[in-house]
């Protein structure tokens, strides 16, 4: 079996590091001969994932293509399709959710609770949108990782809305952040992973801390389940797909984004669970039975990211430290230079219940750290 994978990021070494459990021969394709996956893979073709004559040709080469990152030509897996080539998720599914209008349409069409909202094409229609506020303006294609997304409190802000198509969601009062990675197997079948808490960081707008379990109130754990089945079977496709959430101040569950891929908010799969969300990505592609979703312990997860003023050459100060700690999971990306907010890897930490994991995470998060020896340090 020849499996493609569409960029060469983070996401796409932990699945080959997976894949290494399969017989599969595996292709990469990414600009960057230097990502992450580059090295890890069989055949590594460099190329532009959003050129349609580059994406075809590779996907000519494979068995069954999937992808690392929204950000792809859907037309040359449009026509990989026609051909027989097996794309997961489908083409439909990546350019519907890919676009963040088609993804609340998808939403609203299907009766999927998430926050009110308003389509706009340029920045001077948000103006006769002023009874929305608070808000938050979403780039309809392009935003990742917390770029893409402007928060509009008062009319004093808008100047910082997109001039470009985009959605303007209303800010709803969050209790939670949850998401839960949904595994849909070729033939149907479904597995969820146990939701996990997100805790954000408020400056950078990425994941701070996480917690597996998320604790829910037993009807609001049935209740997003629910929802996130619903979101995925709306989406008619195999694939993982997490899907990320809000419960409101009133209990509700709203859906917040999905993504068509493996995801940050699992990667405390690979120690904490039965199957890790790559594994089961494998199953699901080589059109293996699902995994044992099931966790063998409470986890917590700390994304590792460029420190603030440190540009360079990567160094991880106190990893030797972090390293001595016992049920801790040290993960990084091979990533040569660091810059501030950049994600360079991630830290798993294991225990017996929430107290456990989350002070150990939080002496993770004060020694590890991303810096620079040769640094630009303002």
């Amino acid at each position: 079996m020849k499996m493609g994978i569409l960029g060469g990021g983070q996401l796409g070494r932990m699945l080959l590091q997976a894949a290494a459990n399969y017989t599969v021969t595996t292709y990469v394709l990414e600009n960057d001969p230097q990502c992450p996956a580059a090295h890890l893979c069989h055949y590594f073709v460099q190329g532009d994932i959003q050129d349609f004559d580059t994406v075809y040709r590779f996907g000519k080469q494979v068995d069954v293509l999937t992808i690392e990152i929204e950000a792809v030509n859907v037309a040359a897996l449009e026509k990989l399709e026609q051909e027989g080539v097996r794309v997961i998720p489908s083409a439909s599914a990546i350019r519907t959710i890919k676009n963040k209008i088609h993804q609340k349409t998808l939403y609203q069409a299907h009766a999927i609770p998430s926050a009110p909202f308003v389509v706009t094409q340029q920045q001077t229609e948000l103006t006769e949108h002023l009874h929305f506020l608070p808000a938050v303006h979403k780039l309809g294609e392009g935003g990742y990782d917390g770029k893409g997304v402007q928060i509009l409190r008062i009319e004093a802000d808008l100047p910082q809305g997109f001039n470009a198509p985009a959605v303007l969601e209303k800010m709803v009062p969050i209790a939670k952040e949850i998401a839960i990675i949904v595994a849909v197997g070729q033939d149907g079948s479904t597995a969820l992973y146990p939701p996990v808490e997100m805790l954000f960081d408020p400056i950078l707008n990425l994941l701070d801390y996480q917690l597996a379990p998320a604790s829910l109130p037993e009807q609001t754990l049935w209740r997003a389940e629910a929802i996130a089945l619903k979101v995925v079977k709306a989406l008619q496709s195999a694939g993982l797909f997490a899907v990320e959430m809000f419960v409101d101040t009133h209990g509700e569950v709203l859906v917040n984004e999905t993504a068509p891929r493996v995801h940050n908010s699992g990667h405390h799969t690979i120690e904490a669970h039965e199957c890790s969300q790559y594994d089961m990505l494998l199953r699901i592609l080589l059109n293996y039975p699902l995994g044992n979703t099931n966790a063998r312990s409470t986890s917590a997860l700390v994304n590792l990211i460029g420190a603030p003023n440190y540009v360079g050459s990567a160094y991880y100060e106190g990893l030797q430290d972090t390293l001595r700690m016992e049920n801790v999971y040290v993960h990084l990306y091979g990533k040569q230079q660091t810059k501030p907010g950049r994600k360079m890897g991630h830290v798993t930490i294991m225990g017996k219940d929430v107290t456990d994991v989350m002070h150990k995470a939080n002496l993770v998060k004060h020694t590890l750290k991303v810096i620079s020896k040769n640094t630009i340090h303002e």
